[in-house]
């Protein structure tokens, strides 16, 4: 057999090749756009072996011809005995001209194609999208009664399956695949879309609920998935079987699910809360059309949608899709199928691979580091206290990812010391000696900066100081609490006061202020410090709602305990989990990447949540732990004598990683 494939790289195109090279007689060749050539040596050893009978064919389907020479054409007519034309736009993010472009035009030119090579059999890859939202049961004979075709990927989708069938030259055949996602037993998929959309919001239930806590989920219309694989066995047992010219299959699971029922399916394999509550997405159907039209052209309601969307990665209308009415009857296809052996397996028993395969590759938060070139590369980056710890980790990194990097601290020697480290690396790192509690001192270091370097982009808010002292010890020390205030508090605010101006002038801007977990579990023996950080926090909220619409952010980082010299005074801190410093840079990356408001452990958001709902349980909790605990050591030195945590509380800090300062 001889076989020619558009969108043979593709993720369903590069598997179905390899099952028609299964045959020990076929040659297949496959449209290779100039785009995708370099990934041609990674598909011939995905082929392995048989990868002598798969040959490129230089082309794009975008082109009369599909871009094929002369000496390709005379190659190719007469000889396919079967075209598959798979090459199409699957993206929901995609705009309408582009979909209109790849789906309708190119399946016409393949189909021009197909006819001038007097190929035996066309063999259209369409999709469940052709239907629309059909109000009922959609059957594979069924086609002009699609309905509500109004997203573009709809519309192009029915808009090529109708040129299919209305081309008449060439014997046809038409899948409509159900929303394809990874191998049902590896999870394997080289996209992430349908389905996966939901996955961020499972992860972020799951970091803030135990798994045996009911959750408040979505609940909406039908949704069929199907895996990789049996989307490809049925697709090339079908296509070989006689008889079945001029009929439309859907490779679809015959349990059609609710939506409510899917986030389940997927909640249970990713270890998450079952949402128990489910909300319909219809809900918002109820309201009249001018009104909900009035609230959606209002731009405080469309930048509120824009940015939940963009924060759990979710495109533009997945919401209206959430409502999909349609069942898809499949009784074709699986009299087609009949005696092969293949069938769609039920999604509970291929779930867990696909979301594990989706964690461990394709989680967007596996790519902040990647990404941190993209978001600073040639930008100006303050990071203050970067002589040491926490902020001289940051500043390796970013220096590293091509930003101008600036770090402040008092210590004259230990910033020569970490400019002499980062440069080491290669890298190059400016350093300035400045007393941000000494107001004067921070006014002479912000007119230094800006005469320097005219701006600064990303101004992260790192120096500060921790004292560990219960309050009963401290009724004659209100000096600690002026000297923390003056620091993590008074020193960043002004900093940043004389900062934003040439951030607003350029209408973009972040400043993130690295606070404390303590804030949010009021953790005992820190009064002092978690006082000032709170101050710090809502001085950050209150001025990121004042500057929302003119480009300038800001994030405040919870940060959990870290190994730095900070804590060393505290010997109940030998062997408690912490981060290390460039764990918690990691953080400050994740920030500067994704921009959100706030970047916090699921300990601390457990305990903010306990502090909100129970307070006396949240107290009763904290005061456990302080009787369990001693003071800290004076002059910020590590007593070796002084003993280390009790096995109780040595359990407690176990069961709580993360939420010691």
């Amino acid at each position: 057999m001889h076989y020619f494939v558009t969108g043979g790289t593709g993720f369903l195109g590069k598997r179905l090749i390899r099952a028609l090279l299964a045959a020990p007689d076929s040659i297949v060749w496959f449209l290779l756009r100039p785009s995708s050539a370099a990934r041609l040596p990674e598909l011939l050893q995905y082929w392995g072996e048989q990868a002598s009978r798969a040959r490129p064919v230089h082309g794009d389907v975008l082109q009369q011809g599909l871009g094929i020479d002369d000496a390709g054409q005379a190659l190719l007519r007469g000889s396919i005995d079967h075209f598959f034309h798979l090459a199409a736009i699957y993206d929901l993010r995609a705009d309408a001209a582009a979909q209109r472009s790849t789906n309708v035009d190119g399946t016409r030119h393949a189909l021009a194609a197909a006819a001038a090579w007097r190929a035996g059999c066309f063999h259209h890859i369409s999709s469940v999208a052709a239907a629309g939202l059909y109000e009922g049961t959609f059957r594979e004979d069924m086609f002009d009664e699609a309905e509500h075709l109004d997203h573009p990927y709809f519309a192009s989708k029915h808009a090529a399956e109708r040129a299919v069938r209305e081309q008449g030259a060439v014997p046809w055949r038409v899948y409509r695949p159900g929303l394809v996602v990874g191998d049902s037993h590896t999870g394997e998929t080289d996209k992430a879309d349908g389905p996966y959309y939901c996955f961020k919001l499972i992860q972020r239930i799951r970091g803030l609920l135990p798994p045996w806590m009911p959750a408040i989920g979505i609940e909406g219309g039908r949704i069929n998935i199907v895996p990789v694989d049996f989307v490809v066995d049925a697709l090339a047992f079908i296509a070989h079987r006689a008889g079945l010219d001029g009929r439309c299959f859907h490779l679809t699971d015959t349990a059609t699910r609710r939506v409510g029922e899917v986030l389940n399916v997927f909640a249970h394999a990713a270890h998450a809360p079952a949402m128990g509550l489910r909300i319909n997405a219809s809900v918002a159907g109820m309201l009249p059309d001018w009104l909900r039209k009035g609230l959606g052209a209002l731009p405080p309601v469309r930048r509120l949608q824009h940015a939940l969307m963009s924060d759990l990665g979710l495109p533009p209308g997945i919401i209206a899709l959430l409502n999909w009415p349609t069942r898809f009857d499949n009784r074709q296809a699986v009299a087609a199928l009949e005696g092969s052996g293949i069938a769609c397996p039920p999604l509970e028993q291929y779930a867990a691979p696909v979301w594990d395969y989706w964690e461990r590759h394709l989680d967007p938060a596996l790519r902040i580091e990647r990404s941190l070139r993209s978001a600073v590369a040639g930008k100006v980056v303050l990071v203050t206290g970067g002589s040491s710890g926490i902020g001289l980790a940051t500043a390796g990194m970013l220096a590293e990812a091509g930003a101008v990097t600036l770090v402040c601290g008092r210590d004259g020697a230990r910033l020569e010391a970490a400019r002499q480290q980062v440069a080491a690396h290669g890298h190059c790192l400016h350093t300035y000696q400045v007393d941000l509690a000494d107001s004067a001192d921070c006014a002479r270091f912000v007119q230094a900066v800006l005469a320097q370097h005219g701006r600064i982009d990303v101004l992260v808010n790192n120096a500060g100081r921790s004292i560990r002292r219960a309050i009963d010890a401290s009724y004659t020390r209100l000096h600690d609490f002026q000297r923390l205030m003056q620091i993590n508090y008074f020193g960043a605010v002004q900093l940043t006061l004389g900062l934003l101006p040439p951030m607003v002038a350029q209408g973009a801007g972040h400043v993130i202020n690295i606070s404390s977990i303590g804030v949010l579990t009021n953790a005992p023996r820190f009064a002092a410090y978690a006082a000032s950080k709170a101050a710090l926090e809502s001085w950050s909220y209150c001025a990121a709602a004042e500057f929302a619409d003119v480009g300038v952010k800001f994030t405040v980082i919870n940060m959990p305990l870290v190994r730095t010299p900070m804590i060393a005074p505290t010997s109940v801190y030998r062997d408690a989990p912490a981060l290390t410093p460039a764990d918690a840079a990691r953080l400050v990356v994740q920030a500067i990447v994704a921009q959100p408001a706030r970047i916090a452990t699921e300990v601390g958001l457990l305990g903010l949540g306990v502090q909100l709902a129970a307070p006396q349980v949240g107290q009763i909790i904290m005061n456990t732990a302080y009787r369990l605990s001693a003071d800290s050591a004076d002059g910020g030195v590590l007593d070796a004598a002084a003993p280390a945590a009790s096995p109780q509380l040595q359990a407690m800090q176990q069961l709580l990683r993360g939420v010691h300062l």
